[in-house]
C-alpha cells in the first residue's frame, strides 16, 4: 500500500512539472497585446522576401512602438501603383496604331494600409495581334481509346 501511494505521489509531481513546462512555451510565444493602445499605425510597403513578388513582411509603427506582420505582393500587380492600391477599371480602348498600345483609366476604389495613391491612373499595354481561329474545321481528339 505504501508503494502504491509513494508511485502515485510521484507521478503527480511529474504531471505538475510537465503541465507548467508547457504553460511557460505557450507564455514565451505570446507577444504582449500593445494594439490596444495605439489606434493610428501606420504601415509600410509589402517587401516580399525575395524577388518582386510573393510572401514579405511590413513594417508598421505606432508612437515609438514597431511592429512587423506577414504580407503578399501579388506576382501580377502593376509596379505604376502599387499592390496597396485598388482601382475599379474600364474597357480597354482600341489599339493605337502609331503606339501599338491600347490603353485604360481607372479609379481609386480603395487604398490598403493607409497608401498613397494616385485617385485617377492610366495603364496601356501592347496590342494584341487577333488570329481568326478556325471554324468548324478540327475537332479536338477525346480522352478515350482509338480503335
Amino acid at each position: 500500500m505504501r508503494n502504491l501511494f509513494s508511485i502515485a505521489l510521484v507521478l503527480l509531481v511529474v504531471l505538475m512539472i510537465t503541465v507548467e513546462a508547457s504553460m511557460k512555451k505557450k507564455e514565451k510565444g505570446k507577444e504582449p497585446k500593445a494594439d490596444a493602445e495605439c489606434s493610428e499605425w501606420q504601415y509600410g510597403k509589402c517587401v516580399p522576401n525575395s524577388g518582386d513578388c510573393g510572401a514579405g513582411i511590413r513594417e508598421a509603427t505606432c508612437n515609438e512602438q514597431t511592429k512587423k506582420t506577414k504580407c503578399k505582393v501579388p506576382c501580377n500587380w502593376k509596379k505604376d501603383f502599387g499592390a496597396d492600391c485598388k482601382y475599379k477599371f474600364g474597357r480597354w480602348a482600341e489599339c493605337d496604331t502609331t503606339t501599338g498600345t491600347r490603353s485604360r483609366s481607372g479609379t481609386l476604389k480603395k487604398a490598403l494600409f493607409n497608401a498613397e495613391c494616385q485617385t485617377t491612373i492610366k495603364v496601356s499595354k501592347p496590342c494584341t495581334p487577333k488570329t481568326p481561329k478556325p471554324k468548324g474545321g478540327e475537332k479536338k481528339k477525346g480522352k478515350g481509346k482509338e480503335n
